[in-house]
């Protein structure tokens, strides 16, 4: 699995999204923060959950000059089905991150286990990027459990901030 090191380059993001359109990384690169949530899928209720908590809250994060942009290995029938049985308002997510792709953010990969799941698909990740495209800080689960909460989330940026802290776990 790779390891994206703080303060090194991410990967390169180029994604469709499921309300039309697309996304890139790249077009970010004028805000303070890029926050990037890679989730399970349209099968995973904590995902739902978690992305409905950040569909209601994206205006603190904007009060911070952070966006927030969730993706998935999620088709994009998958992805349309999730917009509209989370009721996502404001959130727009990204569809059709190859397995490659995941991999390349260091993403743990799973089969699944359950006729709900697709078969394979990504575990959750959470990646800061600075506008330079700079990974900042990084958080990788291998199952669906553990992710930072919100609020944790938005201490980390507001800290962050107020004390222009550097990415920290830079030695390899």
């Amino acid at each position: 699995m790779t390891k994206i090191v703080p303060g090194t380059k991410v990967p390169a993001l180029d994604v469709k999204l499921a309300g039309g359109g697309a996304w890139t990384l790249e077009e970010r690169a004028g805000e303070r923060f890029t926050v990037i949530e890679f989730y399970r899928g349209l099968h995973c209720p904590r995902c739902a959950r978690r992305l409905k908590e950040i569909d209601n809250r994206l205006d603190e994060l904007a009060q911070h000059g952070a966006t927030f942009f969730a993706l998935s290995t999620d088709t994009q029938e998958r992805a349309r089905q999730s917009l509209e049985e989370w009721g996502l308002e404001n959130l727009s997510i990204g569809y059709g991150i190859s397995i490659d792709e995941a991999r390349a953010w260091g993403l743990a990969i799973s089969e699944s286990i359950a006729e709900k799941e697709p078969y394979p698909f990504c575990e959750p990740g959470l990646f800061i990027v600075r506008p330079d495209g700079e990974l900042y800080l990084s958080f990788v689960t291998t199952a669906p459990f553990l992710r930072p909460d919100y609020d944790m989330l938005m201490e980390c940026l507001e800290f962050t901030i107020r004390r222009d802290y550097p990415a920290r776990g830079t030695l390899v």
